[in-house]
């Protein structure tokens, strides 16, 4: 139980890599922070915080699930005092959240625009901002955001311009945050799939269960969150790390036990 006494702080945790993530460190020890919205199940989506609470704890870890909506700050501010004072710190912070449209500019309306940027860009900065405090005290503690390393191929703008914009100021939160917070040793990284995953919005906006089927399961990016984790948080920042990278470093290269259909062609994820 490597991560006992140890609690992580996951937004968007109730379902998919979320809550892979949070069952992976839960198994060995952990304390998970559950922030998400969903209290009531969505027959698209599935899971609520209530029900991720109780696969943590069936998993051996203990949750606190806290109804939070990160485009709120004060939600944010409650759910980690919430936190804090359930688990007696944060050692490690999981920015997961994240809202995609893949849509041309003029196909964007403001308001999506709006969520993504709320979401993704804003609340990935509110997030880190009142974790830091707690992080300050934590052991070995680390930031993992869930956003891709910065390619500028002109491809990657032209077809949907608004969300690339976003999930591209996340790794630069993640990229300036390592900087900014190497004085106190906390380490801050950014991780992304080399493949698509299946999770519901792969399945409800992106390419139905089709893709579903090119893709590999949420386990992968939480296995590589685990190994980033293990490394000391005074030397392991500043890196745009893709999962099979993370995994090559530790000796894993048979990736298969991953796949959703075994032996399926995988659909490379954007970005890469």
């Amino acid at each position: 139980m490597m991560y006992a006494n140890k609690t992580a702080f996951i937004t968007g945790a109730s379902r998919g890599i979320g809550k892979a993530i949070a069952l992976k460190l839960a198994s060995h020890g952990a304390n998970i922070i559950i922030a998400a919205k969903s209290v009531e199940e969505n027959p698209k989506l599935g899971g609520t915080i209530f029900s991720a609470a109780k696969e943590i704890e069936a998993a051996g870890g203990k949750a606190l699930a806290i109804q939070c909506d990160i485009r709120n700050e004060e939600q944010i501010q409650d759910a980690i005092a919430k936190g804090v004072e359930a688990f007696g710190g944060i050692d490690i912070l999981i920015n997961n959240a994240s809202a995609i449209s893949l849509t041309t500019t003029e196909d964007t309306e403001s308001k999506r625009f709006d969520l993504m940027h709320s979401i993704n860009v804003r609340g990935t900065y509110l997030v880190s901002k009142h974790c830091i405090p707690h992080l300050k005290k934590g052991k070995n503690p680390h930031i993992i955001t869930l956003s891709p390393p910065l390619n500028m191929d002109p491809k990657w703008f032209g077809n949907h311009l608004a969300y690339t914009l976003s999930k591209y100021n996340m790794s630069m939160i993640a990229i300036g945050l390592a900087e900014e917070l190497k004085q106190y040793k906390i380490a801050s990284n950014a991780l992304w799939p080399r493949t698509t995953i299946a999770t519901a919005a792969v399945m409800n906006l992106l390419g139905g269960q089709m893709l579903i089927n090119m893709s590999r399961t949420p386990e992968i990016l939480a296995d590589a969150v685990f190994y980033i984790l293990n490394q000391s948080s005074e030397k392991c920042t500043g890196n745009c790390f893709l999962d099979e990278q993370v995994l090559a470093t530790e000796g894993i290269t048979d990736l298969s036990a991953y796949s959703v259909v075994p032996g399926a062609q995988l659909f490379t994820d954007l970005f890469l």
